[in-house]
């Protein structure tokens, strides 16, 4: 985590290690950069506005110097439109946060990321075979609609039109022989099935 609010990141650290998650620290992005080279973190929050250099500076070097599909969630303190977040998905933010957000929220996204940068495990279970015979952007627009999000939402975080999400969730629709996006996402949240994904109680470290 990278934030230079001491007390934003004492409320993150206790949020986050109730959750289950290893916490890092880092007041800027001299210092994140240092421990990310050490530490190798599964996923990094990173403030937008930090000392020094910009966030998005901090991301473009985490990817370069350490994993380029490093996964990124990105955080600003100001009010921030659609372009800011377009802006930061294409330089390859895995997501976009306006301060404050709901702690819930935060810890779904997170997950998110985590499955969507984790490769599912084959499996020979019928039903779960046909989760694998999705796209990986299908399976990304499946992992969006099970948060909550609407179609809207999930075209500015893909930045595609919502009408090409209109046609992923149809294509999800057919594979998975369902008739509703609510069954879609039963059928994706079953525990048996998610052999790919990050189990509410799971450990990942974060920087």
């Amino acid at each position: 985590m990278v934030d230079d609010d001491r007390a934003f990141r004492d409320l993150m650290r206790t949020l986050l290690e109730r959750a289950g998650f290893e916490v890092r620290e880092a007041i800027d992005g001299g210092d994140a950069i240092a421990a990310a080279q050490l530490t190798r973190p599964s996923l990094v929050l990173l403030d937008v506005l930090l000392p020094g250099i910009s966030g998005y500076e901090v991301l473009r070097a985490l990817h370069e110097t350490i994993d380029e599909d490093l996964a990124i969630i990105l955080m600003s303190g100001e009010r921030s439109g659609r372009e800011d977040v377009v802006a930061a998905l294409l330089l390859g933010a895995d997501d976009y946060l306006v301060k404050p957000f709901r702690g819930d929220e935060l810890l779904a996204r997170i997950r998110r990321s985590l499955r969507r940068h984790r490769p599912v495990s084959p499996s020979t279970n019928g039903a779960a075979s046909v989760l694998d015979t999705l796209t990986a952007r299908e399976a990304e627009v499946l992992a969006f609609l099970a948060e909550g999000f609407t179609q809207a939402d999930i075209a500015v975080r893909l930045v595609v039109s919502p009408r090409t999400v209109g046609t992923h969730i149809q294509h999800i629709l057919a594979k998975l022989d369902v008739h509703n996006r609510a069954q879609a996402v039963a059928l994706a949240l079953r525990p048996d099935l998610r052999t790919g994904g990050v189990a509410s109680d799971g450990v990942a470290h974060s920087a």
